[in-house]
C-alpha cells in the first residue's frame, strides 16, 4: 500500500512540474514591443481603461457621449466599438 501511495504521489508531483515547465517555456509567438499611436476624435477624453483577457477596453467621453473602444491587447488593433446615447 505504501508503494502505491508513493508512486501516486510521485506521479502527481511530476505532473505538476511538467505543467509548470510547459507554462514557463511555451511561447505563443510573443510580438516584439513596439510604439503604437491610436488617433482619437477631436475633444475626446479618456475616462477609463481596463484589461480583460486579451482585450483592452478604453472608455472615451466624446462631447458628452460615452463610447467604449476595444483593442486586441497583443497587436493593439481595433476590435469593436460600443456607443452609449441617451433616449430623447
Amino acid at each position: 500500500m505504501m508503494l502505491v501511495a508513493g508512486l501516486t504521489t510521485a506521479l502527481g508531483i511530476g505532473a505538476v512540474l511538467i505543467a509548470i515547465g510547459y507554462r514557463l517555456f511555451h511561447t505563443e509567438g510573443n510580438a516584439a514591443v513596439s510604439d503604437v499611436t491610436i488617433n482619437l476624435p477631436k475633444d475626446a477624453r479618456i475616462v477609463s481603461t481596463a484589461l480583460a483577457g486579451d482585450r483592452l477596453a478604453v472608455t472615451l467621453d466624446i462631447g458628452g457621449v460615452l463610447e467604449v473602444r476595444t483593442y486586441d491587447a497583443r497587436t493593439l488593433k481595433p476590435v469593436g466599438r460600443l456607443k452609449f446615447v441617451s433616449e430623447p
